[in-house]
């Protein structure tokens, strides 16, 4: 079973007033595969997902769903093929788990047709799945970082659209836990076909759960394809500036990363010692 609908984009400018963070990108989403997009802080990754979930218009270029323009949809006819977690949401003050993961329901509600028992089962087997039915009845304001971020990831596998897109979905969560969404996130993608976009920070992670790979830096796409085929020292240099090596991981075969530091054995060529920088003057006296 593969996912129905499509996501691209052609000749992004994405910016924050003044600031430009990308020029000229384009890229296009692997249907029913599940796609990391990597780099360093301030490389483009999160700014390019809010453009593809439409929470950023394009100074220039367009982002397509289903070969429409997204900007050009309605709001309930985006939330019903595309699911977006960003970073840091915020729920209302005092909400409940279990009204929160609900409000995933919304795009599929009409004037003549209100709450069902599909959503009832959607709203189920979201909290099943993220391990979240024991918070149902608490305040969210009131869990820890790790089990709000399992409730917003609830809220929007409740959504049950053919795209989601998550910012960092694994923010807070400890190593645990971290492999249980993404492997809840592989279940979804081989179980209903649906399309995941990820942004994620750690590139072994990236490797070993994604089928495609988009590499950034500088607002730039400097590869992308098959982690096995892409991911090499070099790129992994060019894109976070780290020295490292390439071996296959353990468990999975994909690529993993060794770095190399400056106390790594056979790395350090300056006996551990490092010169500090030149620093402007402060003026005035210290």
């Amino acid at each position: 079973m593969t996912t129905e609908h499509s996501l691209s984009a052609e000749h992004l400018r994405l910016a924050y007033d003044r600031l430009e963070v990308a020029a000229d990108l384009s890229l296009e989403i692997p249907p029913g595969r599940i796609t990391a997009i990597i780099g360093a802080n301030g490389s483009g990754k999160s700014t390019t997902l809010r453009a593809l979930a439409r929470l950023l218009k394009p100074k220039n270029g367009v982002v397509f769903l289903d070969g429409h323009d997204i900007h050009r949809l309605s709001t309930k006819e985006v939330a019903s093929r595309l699911g977006i977690l960003p970073q840091g949401p915020i729920a209302p003050d005092g909400i409940k788990v279990v009204d929160l993961v609900a409000r995933g329901r919304y795009p599929h509600q009409k004037w003549f047709r209100q709450w069902s028992d599909e959503d009832e089962e959607a709203v189920a087997e979201a909290m099943l799945a993220t391990g979240t039915v024991d918070l149902a009845a608490r305040p969210v304001d009131e869990l820890s970082g790790g089990q709000r971020q399992c409730v917003w990831i609830a809220m929007t596998l409740a959504q049950g659209t053919d795209i989601l897109l998550l910012d960092e979905p694994i923010t807070y969560l400890d190593v645990a836990h971290e492999v249980e969404v993404l492997d809840l996130l592989v279940d979804l993608n081989q179980r209903y076909g649906r399309s995941i976009v990820l942004v994620l920070h750690q590139l072994d992670q990236a490797c070993r759960y994604a089928h495609h790979l988009i590499a950034m830096r500088g607002g730039k796409i400097v590869a992308e394809g098959p982690p096995g085929e892409i991911v090499t020292d070099r790129l992994v240099h060019e894109v976070f500036d780290l020295r490292c090596q390439i071996v296959p991981d353990p468990l999975s075969g994909t690529p993993m990363v060794v770095p190399i530091g400056r106390h790594s054995a056979g790395a350090s060529d300056t006996n551990g010692q490092t010169s500090l920088p030149q620093l402007p003057s402060r003026g005035g006296t210290p």
